[in-house]
């Protein structure tokens, strides 16, 4: 569950990113002083078009890993009565995901403008529709709670707290009771800062909690956790009170290209990523979001830790050397 988003990406230089005040490396929501942004990058030559939105791109990114059966992932998120709105469904469809979005025509559908400076990327989100998502007339629903209670994993982004914190809270307390797998992810910094208290209110549900360095180091900081030690960073979020002690809680922090590092067990482990040449990287746009689906991927065929890092890694590394979170047709990860 999630904010669907229509990537748009374009290169652009550093005076793009200086008039807008943005970082090159970043993940912000759109302000009004950005809404001339949206306008001016679909001006760019070379733009693409993507489903996006980190939920919906590590879903997209299970199903293509595991191949078959098809609609292996339900989706659940907000989009406006648009042309967007179709997009994001037509890429659903050809994604073979099963996407189930509420559809309300106040806002219209978000969009995320992905900006590219060399291997960098500086994301924008404008949530509008994403925003609009509402427990009671989508979540409370007989069917699409149904699917819900199908589900053995859930994954859902730090993201969507800006949206509908009572809806994760609902869905993460099914998990708990029914003993069932809930992942989070820190998502981006500012969650960690100005959504500190929901965050706090889901995180003693959540089994497996994913996050990059500046991530954890930023949740760290805002806890007060008085290290800037990624393994002891990890080791601490482990700790963070959990409401079912059937499962240890793992944590999993990426660091571009330094090692992965996890909880297994009580130890912390680095886990080292796919060498890659610094000229074959093309964006890095998506390519957390390809971790977590890879790292799903595994997991919901019941494979070790391990091997869900492993396969995480495969696919972030497929991920940046294209532009957005696209694909080849088939996997090649054995």
């Amino acid at each position: 569950m999630g904010n669907p988003l229509l990537d748009i990406s374009a290169v652009v230089d550093k005076d793009f990113l200086d008039k807008y005040g943005l970082k090159p490396n970043d993940q912000i929501l759109a302000e009004e002083k950005h809404k001339a942004l949206f306008e001016e990058i679909v001006k760019k030559s070379h733009v693409e078009y993507h489903a996006g939105g980190a939920t919906q791109n590590s879903v997209k990114i299970a199903q293509w890993m595991l191949q078959k059966p098809h609609k292996v992932g339900t989706f659940f998120g907000c989009i406006g009565a648009d042309r967007f709105g179709e997009i994001l469904r037509q890429k659903a469809a050809e994604a073979h995901m099963d996407a189930h979005y509420l559809e309300q025509n106040e806002e219209p559908t978000g969009t995320c403008a992905a900006c590219i400076t060399g291997d960098n990327r500086s994301l924008v989100a404008n949530l509008a529709a994403a925003n609009c998502y509402k427990k009671e007339k989508h979540l409370d629903l007989d069917s699409n709670w149904e699917l819900v209670q199908k589900a053995k994993v859930y994954y859902i982004a730090g993201f969507f707290l800006t949206v509908s914190p009572e809806s994760i809270l609902k869905v993460a307390k099914h998990v708990s009771e029914s003993n069932k797998i809930f992942c989070m992810n820190l998502s981006a910094p500012f969650i960690s800062q100005f959504f500190k208290e929901d965050l706090m209110k889901v995180m003693p549900y959540v089994d497996i909690l994913f996050g990059n360095e500046t991530e954890a180091a930023t949740f760290a900081k805002e806890q007060g956790f008085k290290t800037e030690d990624i393994a002891e960073i990890a080791r601490q979020c482990q700790n963070l009170p959990k409401e079912n002690q059937k499962r240890q809680r793992v944590v999993v922090f990426t660091q571009g290209k330094e090692d992965t590092v996890a909880t297994v067990g009580d130890r912390v482990t680095a886990f080292p990523v796919v060498d890659i040449d610094q000229n074959d990287i093309v964006d890095t746009n998506g390519a957390g979001d390809a971790f977590v689906g890879g790292f799903l991927s595994q997991l919901v065929v019941e494979r070790p830790l391990e091997e869900c890092i492993r396969a995480g890694h495969y696919a972030a590394n497929v991920i940046i050397k294209r532009v957005g979170c696209t694909f080849p047709e088939m996997p090649n990860f054995h």
